[in-house]
């Protein structure tokens, strides 16, 4: 084989060692389930019988890209590999794409069509494809005069909404004109993102300044960033915040007007609570944050929505009316086979 696309195979061993050790020279060592099972497809590039490019597809993100370019012209690999990707998920019906990776490569991403939407000190998140971040916007419900109002976001995965969340709108609902609430869009958790999208559009249809939004792309959560190219857990989550506040900071909040980020405390989640801290660090001045104390119960019990999963794995349900707003318990109620039955199947049910 010389210079010709090919499928990869990794759940063949010699083929997965090859893949692996071609990356490593690379520089890239993290070949975690947590990254490796969400592939789709891997394709490479061989010079006879070495592997000289490769790349992969997780849903609409690539990932694991690396090309030697060892008797080549500069580039060539690259634009070869990335095209196939591309083409393999157009056929797919797939058009929006996405890629996160080391800064240094972002101009080569633009050079194949990509537009950067931020970066680190280590990273950026670029994407291409029939949609972007302005079609996103223009989506977005607005009011009218919503220039000289005070607006306010929140962001929240809501798995499940609980009398917390509440909580925290109500919050920035009596301080502000309009509230966005952007539940996380991915499909990661316990509730589906079209379950949990419509818990928080009924636990809130009373607060009529409050408008809820499916994040789409761009409100990102931990599930969806590939980190395999950071070789820390800490500098991982750092890197992954930080670009998810600059999105927020640079993108959102000036097209929507939003002024103010509210936050619950998180005295319990080690990852929250490094997220709330970059946010305070990359948001200000353009976005003040607000934290807000997280709700308790009245023997002092913290609200989260960890302890209502808990909950239902364990048939516990008698705990939950005063954790949860009449509609999240009455859709647990109704469902509750279901639920049992995703988290018997495997469904992860700690984390956030």
């Amino acid at each position: 084989m010389n210079n010709e696309i090919v499928d990869l195979h990794l759940n063949d061993p010699q083929v997965r060692k090859t893949w692996e050790d071609f990356l490593t020279s690379l520089g890239i060592t993290d070949f975690q389930s947590q990254e490796t099972d969400a592939i789709d497809f891997t394709l490479g590039i061989y010079e006879g019988d070495k592997l000289v490019a490769t790349g992969s597809a997780a849903g609409n993100i690539l990932k694991y890209i690396g090309v030697c370019n060892k008797g080549v012209d500069q580039g060539s690999r690259f634009n070869t590999i990335v095209s196939a990707l591309i083409s393999r998920l157009f056929q797919q019906q797939i058009f929006h794409l996405f890629v996160f990776t080391k800064l240094k490569y972002s101009d080569s991403f633009q050079h194949v069509g990509f537009h950067e939407l931020a970066h680190s000190d280590v990273a950026a998140l670029l994407e291409t494809g029939d949609s972007s971040i302005d079609d996103y916007l223009k989506a977005i419900p607005r009011v009218d005069d919503q220039t000289n109002k005070r607006v306010a976001g929140i962001v929240m995965n809501a798995n499940p909404f609980t009398r917390g969340h509440r909580y925290l709108v109500e919050q920035a609902a009596g301080e502000n004109d309009v509230v966005y609430v952007f539940v996380v869009n991915t499909d990661a958790s316990l509730f589906t993102t079209a379950e949990r999208f419509e818990l928080v559009k009924q636990g809130t249809a009373d607060l009529k300044n409050v408008i809820v939004v499916n994040g789409g792309d761009y409100m990102v959560s931990y599930a969806t960033f590939p980190a395999y190219f950071l070789p820390t857990p800490d500098q991982q989550v750092d890197y992954q915040t930080t670009l998810d506040a600059r999105i927020f900071r640079d993108r959102i909040a000036p097209a929507l007007n939003i002024k103010t980020r509210y936050l619950g405390t998180e005295p319990l989640s080690r990852t929250t609570g490094i997220y709330n801290q970059v946010l305070q660090r990359e948001l200000p001045p353009q976005v003040a944050v607000k934290i807000v104390d997280r709700k308790t119960t009245d023997d002092g019990t913290i609200v989260t929505a960890t302890a209502v999963r808990k909950a239902i794995a364990d048939d516990q349900l008698d705990s939950l009316a005063a954790l949860l707003p009449p509609s999240t318990t009455n859709f647990i109620n109704q469902h509750l086979d279901s639920l049992q039955f995703r988290i018997k199947k495997g469904m992860n049910i700690n984390g956030n």
